[in-house]
């Protein structure tokens, strides 16, 4: 499970914006999450658990996450498509010339302070 290392580097990351803003309490992050990220938002959000209410400044503080849709481009035919339906072969025209356009993202978009 690489969710609790995607975990702890957000925390990393949160700290040092934390202490960069003088802020001593986090109330929630929000996090972009790609379709395809490899990322398991189930595991991610235990894992944020434990590790958050290890910490006075993120103790209770709420994970939210959005997720990027996975979509595809075909270099054949020049069409995007949904990446999780179809595959690497592009639904139109068949080609398997197609690359990931987005959802392989992971940001964090917001973080709430007290």
């Amino acid at each position: 499970m690489h969710e609790l290392g995607v975990v702890f580097h957000i925390v990393d990351q949160l700290t040092q914006v934390a202490e960069e803003n003088q802020v001593e309490k986090i109330s929630a992050v929000t996090l972009q999450l790609g379709e395809v990220s490899t990322v398991i938002p189930d595991y991610l959000l235990d894992c944020w658990r434990w590790a958050a209410d290890k910490r006075d400044l993120l103790r209770g503080a709420r994970m939210n996450i959005e997720t990027i849709p996975a979509v595809s481009h075909c270099d054949g035919c020049g069409q995007d498509y949904g990446t999780v339906e179809h595959g690497k072969i592009c639904p139109s025209c068949g080609s398997d010339q197609t690359w990931l356009v987005q959802g392989n993202e992971f940001i964090i978009k917001e973080i709430e302070a007290e």
